[in-house]
């Protein structure tokens, strides 16, 4: 039996039976000591915040990944704690998908866009040729203004493709300040997030469940 299961049979004994606290210990074997110990460390309220922030905006990332994140936004923490952390938060990711909805914690609402260059939306279309053929294509809508910036179709997207048609993207227009985008492999992967980090870009995933946060970059029209 753990110290913690000790601790929770002493006051058990304690609450439905009466007895003092020095019986109680005597009969579950564990030493008063450690049943008057209370923890003095810091319970980092604010660094489990904003890890149950980003775990929720970032549904594919394992707790290296948002480790990497924290670090980027100045937190001093290890990789280890962040490992002690991930679970106790229930952020583990699942191996096998729910069909039920899983409940989440949703972020306020997001900003809209003051300028023409400052939000991006990125997101797939499906099409299919005279033959049956399915094909996808890469939309990229200004949120401002409303231009289409990029409609790039491919039979197959894989991520280092998202990135080229943002680098000729960047070459003409510049970058934005932020692109939203939904948790498909092709924006969630390393690569997409290796390119926004060293071009100053900030990646605003869709919300779960929110598959409408993404409808801008669809609204570019056919192929």
């Amino acid at each position: 039996m753990t110290p913690s299961h000790r601790r929770e049979a002493t006051a058990y004994l304690r609450t439905t039976y009466g007895v003092s606290e020095r019986r109680a210990c005597r009969v579950t074997g564990l030493p008063r000591a450690t049943q008057r110990y209370r923890s003095v460390a810091d319970p980092q309220h604010e660094l489990r915040l904003r890890l149950r922030e980003l775990a929720t905006v970032r549904v594919r990332c394992g707790y290296r990944r948002l480790w990497l994140l924290l670090r980027r936004e100045g937190y001093t923490v290890n990789h280890k704690r962040v490992y002690r952390l991930y679970p106790d938060e229930g952020l583990a990711i699942r191996t096998k998908t729910p069909r039920r909805r899983r409940s989440c914690r949703y972020r306020t609402e997001r900003p809209q866009a003051g300028t023409p260059n400052e939000i991006w939306a990125m997101d797939f279309v499906s099409d299919a040729l005279f033959n049956g053929q399915q094909f996808r294509a890469l939309t990229i809508v200004d949120c401002h203004s409303r231009e289409s910036l990029a409609v790039v179709p491919r039979v197959g997207f894989r991520a280092f493709n998202v990135v080229d048609v943002l680098e000729q993207l960047r070459a003409e227009h510049g970058v934005p300040k932020t692109i939203r985008c939904d948790n498909g492999p092709e924006f969630a992967g390393q690569v997409l997030d290796q390119w926004a980090y060293f071009q100053h870009v900030e990646l605003d995933f869709s919300r779960p469940g929110k598959p409408t946060d993404c409808d801008d970059a669809g609204a570019a029209g056919p192929v």
